[in-house]
């Protein structure tokens, strides 16, 4: 929390490990993870052509973008800052990655700004995390995925962000989340030793550590109130809880052993 208010520029930060928003800044991370969703979807590369894609938390990257235009979709990012890399040359790993696989992405060199890159694309980068989507249009999208992002949404606006997840997109559209449900300090469950009112007071908000502690059940319990059908594909558990239930806030300490042993899950959702 102290590391978090010292006046250091993110980049500083990201540099050194702390408070990266991601890994999406790495080419073959960025092909990996948009490859999987794609697939858990039921799509192939080949079918995107005419797509309109929507990523929650881009994090450090805008590769999404770049990836969905060279498979002829178009992209939307939504995030809660303007986190990406605004130089466009940081991009050239991954268009180079590209066409390797015999594709033709835009040539990022002949770009002076990030801007430029995402108006070439025919990209969509919005930065004011749950505000973002009031500018979207309802049934605009085919397929919304996110990568360790859905646990970060404030607990106060999870049930509207499914909502607006909902209204955009299109019949027959998909969704593809991949959660994490560790807390993103020590990889255990240390998050649920706090009570509700320090866990979501402002301080702790604004730390760079914050997720929502929504456990697996809950939040497809929310994704079915706002009108998505659930089909959990993966979940991932520990053997045993990685911290004593004795230390767990009494919100956490009496849920059973089958909720808490969940460390993360992959999931996809269909427009009901």
């Amino acid at each position: 929390m102290v590391l978090a208010r010292i006046p250091v520029d993110y980049k500083v930060w990201q540099r050194i490990g702390l408070f990266r928003h991601g890994y999406m800044d790495d080419a073959s991370y960025a092909l990996s993870v948009f490859e999987s969703h794609v697939r858990r979807a039921g799509l192939t590369m080949q079918a995107l052509n005419g797509k309109v894609m929507l990523e929650m938390g881009p994090g450090d990257s805008v590769a999404t973008a770049i990836i969905a235009h060279t498979l002829g979709a178009r992209a939307i990012l939504v995030d809660a800052g303007a986190f990406a890399s605004s130089k466009p040359l940081r991009y050239e790993p991954l268009c180079a990655a590209l066409r390797v696989r015999g594709l033709a992405p835009i040539e990022v060199s002949q770009f002076g700004s990030i801007g430029e890159v995402l108006d070439a694309c025919g990209a969509v980068y919005l930065t004011r995390g749950a505000n973002s989507w009031e500018s979207l249009a309802s049934e605009s999208v085919d397929l919304v995925f996110s990568q360790a992002v859905l646990e970060h949404v404030r607990l106060r606006e999870f049930d509207y962000v499914q909502e607006q997840c909902f209204r955009v997109m299109r019949s027959g559209g998909v969704a593809s989340h991949t959660v994490d449900l560790k807390d993103h300090l020590g990889g255990a469950l240390d998050n649920l030793r706090f009570s509700r009112k320090i866990w979501e007071s402002e301080s702790f908000v604004r730390s760079g550590f914050y997720t929502n502690r929504l456990r697996m059940a809950r939040m497809l319990d929310m994704f079915t109130k706002a009108g998505f059908d659930a089909d959990v594909l993966e979940v991932k558990r520990w053997e045993t809880l990685p911290t004593r239930r004795q230390s767990l806030d009494s919100e956490f300490s009496s849920l059973p052993d089958t909720e808490l042993l969940v460390s993360g899950f992959n999931v996809l959702l269909r427009r009901r």
